[in-house]
């Protein structure tokens, strides 16, 4: 089946991870790290800096995509629209 992202195309047999994270500025630097969004909804009680919120596709063990968003509702109808896209299958 394939699975559009955007502009890109995958076919899914290919994906071996998808899924949507935050990503926080882990206090050094500019440094930033994805973390779940579980942890930032119950656990981060405001001690995270949030530089955005992405869906992460992951080809293996080397060839990774990210989709970065500014806010969560703009992931949010990604991911909707990649649900849909999955129960057409």
């Amino acid at each position: 089946m394939k699975l559009k992202i955007e502009t890109h195309i995958f076919d899914s047999k290919d994906i071996t991870q998808l899924y949507p994270a935050v990503v926080v500025k882990t206090g050094y630097g500019e440094e930033t790290t994805q973390m779940s969004l579980e942890w930032l909804d119950k656990e981060s009680k405001g001690r995270v800096e949030v530089v955005g919120y992405g869906i992460f596709v992951h080809l293996g063990e080397k060839e990774k995509y990210q989709f970065v968003f500014e806010s969560r509702e703009e992931m949010d109808a990604l991911v909707a629209n990649i649900a849909m896209q999955l129960k057409k299958k």
